[in-house]
């Protein structure tokens, strides 16, 4: 199961309740310090918390210029402060179906929300009639009830269905089971039995929040009767235990130590060992992704110190320290290295921890989603990048939400995971995926991250024609070319073209471009319709409509300028020109058999033709199915002299619209 949107406020600077559509493995908040990132996060965690801990506290968290109205009413009529969207997994489906007798779909989505009283409401729908249908279809059953049965709407109703009928022992025993069935329903639930006993099966599958921030950081030692005296008072007094105590715990439980293990002094060579193994396993995790000192390694002890202040001079203390093979094992306390590493290993022993305690309740299914604050702000930007890894490694295993306002902190190649945060002087903290509203300081991150991607692919004049890839500009160059040595129309020098990886990332270096006042063009691929994300840009103004030109306005030469079929760049050779240059590009992995253009199922696009072809054939050109399309592009740019004279007409045709744009 999934979480697929988040919709969160009133709460501290979220005034208006915003709904924040979330991705399928990472999602990124961007924003400038104080732009509410951490609250939304907070707003998630405290709907419903993997520790237990974390709950809504109107007088803590309702927007405070609001507070006193809120009171009001809060005890008659909680306002509403999170709505979480999910989505179920194909398996979780075939299980409750099995369980219930449901036809639950595989992409059934229902929504839980969750209100500052702390209590929880669904919105679900579950249909009755295939549960009905199994109560019905058991053949000893008589036919009067089976008939009864059938013709009832909801479970509830078949008591009421069957009560005239002169019943068999199958039909008593049948009603009984029904019966019990509406008796474990809470009262406000009696009318609709099926959607009480889904919604149970889902809340075993709900997904729960960890969230993990700057402060949830482990200390360099720890006193261990101390600790154990205050795991007991907690159980009456949660605040004896600090975020450091219970960073430790999770150390412990790791060694699969308790704390009672401590209360009577005696042997600790069973615990040293425990522990040892524990440090060898953290070492290796950490090193696994922590590139910046490959020699550093964790050290964990247990002894007592009698030296020391109070409490540390009672009993054994728990110390981490770190020592660098790089100086000779020289070790120093763990709160002694640089926020950043201190941060990533509190992180990995938490976490771990919560992993373990999962595993070890065999009863939940519940999957964890990871709530990262500002992870690894302390850390280089090289270490940034490392642990952007362990995040897309972290990300295979759970939905992974995170904020930041470091560019290194940001995959520019994958913007669309994006969520801009900005904290406007009315109506409060607004997240959107949408950044051409976003001021300039919040999307600096962005500009930035794409910096090197711009830096090392790309370079930016004042004319700029965006295309999709890097096998659009090889065409386009070419073309261009052959087209000026012919004395026809060519693109201009002064346009460059700009490969921005896929549609999704246009759309991206239109807002990120147009806040350098550059003059943009696009000339993209046509899907049969136009593109909704493009036509929120012009409607925007960020471009004009006339700037944005698609493959299949060129194709048709009687009819330049309209959009017709779906089109790629690839469509406007002809397919006998295009499959010549496929059939050098991939000639080794053809071995040596060229495909002719009759060979092609009948289709209007060439690449999809080719596609069909090869997988009815067997034919494999790269593990991920498919071709790249980048090396008939090369193709192409080391031997121009096959181009056919319709072929350059199309791309003519072509670069005179561009031209006249600027």
């Amino acid at each position: 199961m999934k979480l697929i949107s988040a919709k969160v406020g009133p709460l501290k600077s979220i005034e208006t309740p915003t709904e924040v559509k979330i991705e399928d493995h990472v999602t990124v908040l961007v924003g400038m310090n104080e732009a509410g990132k951490t609250v939304f996060l907070q707003g998630l965690q405290k709907s419903d918390d993997v520790f237990g801990l974390a709950k809504f506290d109107y007088v803590e968290d309702y927007p405070r210029k609001n507070l006193t109205d809120y009171e009001r009413r809060h005890d008659k009529k909680p306002d509403m402060v999170t709505t979480l969207r999910f989505q179920l997994s194909s398996e979780n489906a075939q299980e409750i179906n099995a369980t219930l007798h449901t036809q639950v779909p595989n992409d059934f989505m229902f929504s839980v929300e969750h209100y500052y009283n702390n209590n929880v409401t669904i919105s679900i729908s579950v249909d009755d009639t295939p549960a009905i249908a199994t109560i019905a279809n058991q053949a000893n059953l008589s036919t009067d009830f089976r008939s009864a049965v059938q013709n009832a709407k909801l479970i509830h109703e078949i008591p009421v269905a069957v009560a005239n009928l002169n019943l068999t022992d199958a039909d008593k025993a049948a009603l009984g089971t029904i019966n019990a069935r509406i008796q474990k329903v809470p009262e406000n639930w009696r009318n609709n039995v099926l959607t009480y006993e889904v919604w149970q099966e889902l809340r075993k599958r709900l997904p729960i929040f960890m969230y993990f921030g700057d402060y949830d950081v482990l200390p360099s030692k720890m006193n261990l009767p101390d600790l154990a005296r205050r795991v007991a008072e907690a159980k009456e007094k949660p605040t004896e235990l600090t975020t450091e105590h219970r960073g430790i715990l999770a150390l412990l439980r790791m060694a699969n130590i308790t704390v009672d293990q401590f209360a009577n002094p005696g042997p600790l060579e069973a615990l040293i060992a425990r522990i040892e193994s524990v440090s060898i396993k953290l070492t290796d995790q950490i090193m696994e992704f922590w590139k910046q000192n490959e020699d550093l390694q964790v050290k964990i002890e247990i002894r007592p110190d009698p030296n020391d202040e109070p409490p540390y001079n009672s009993g054994p203390n728990l110390y981490i320290r770190i020592s660098n093979n790089k100086h000779r094992g020289v070790s120093t306390p763990f709160r002694q290295r640089s926020r950043g590493f201190i941060w990533f290993f509190s992180f990995l022993t938490w976490f771990d921890s919560v992993q373990h305690q999962l595993e070890a309740d065999h009863a939940t299914k519940r999957p964890v989603i990871l709530l990262l604050d500002e992870p690894a702000l302390s850390l280089h930007a090289l270490a940034q990048g490392d642990f952007l890894r362990y995040i897309d490694d972290l990300a295979q295993r759970h939905q992974v939400i995170y904020s930041t306002h470091s560019p290194f902190m940001v995959h520019s190649d994958r913007l669309h995971e994006v969520r801009v945060v900005e904290d406007r002087a009315r109506g409060g903290t607004v997240i959107s995926d949408n950044v051409s509203w976003t001021d300039e300081r919040t999307i600096f991150p962005l500009q930035a991250a794409l910096g090197w991607t711009v830096a090392q692919n790309l370079f930016i004049s004042e004319r700029n024609l965006l295309v999709e890839g890097s096998a659009d500009l090889v065409y386009l160059q070419a073309a261009s070319s052959i087209l000026e040595s012919q004395g026809k129309a060519y693109l201009r020098p002064d346009i460059t073209i700009v490969p921005a990886g896929g549609l999704d990332k246009v759309v991206t270096f239109i807002a990120l471009l147009n806040a350098n006042k550059l003059r943009i063009a696009v000339f993209h691929d046509y899907r049969g319709a136009p593109e909704q994300k493009l036509l929120d840009m012009m409607r925007e103004k960020l471009i004009a409509s006339k700037a944005v030109l698609d493959a299949s306005q060129f194709r048709d030469l009687a009819a330049i300028g309209k959009s017709g079929k779906p089109s790629d760049t690839e469509d406007l050779f002809e397919p006998a020109t295009y499959l010549h240059y496929f059939n050098e590009a991939f000639k080794d992995g053809l071995l040596g058999t060229a495909i002719a253009e009759s060979d092609l199922p009948a289709g209007d696009r060439i690449i999809e033709r080719l596609d069909r072809y090869m997988a009815s054939k067997g034919i494999q050109l790269r593990p991920s199915a498919g071709f790249n399309h980048y090396l008939p592009a090369i193709a192409l740019a080391r031997d121009p002299s096959v181009i056919d004279a319709t072929t350059l007409r199309r791309f003519e045709a072509l670069f005179k619209a561009v031209n006249a744009l600027f």
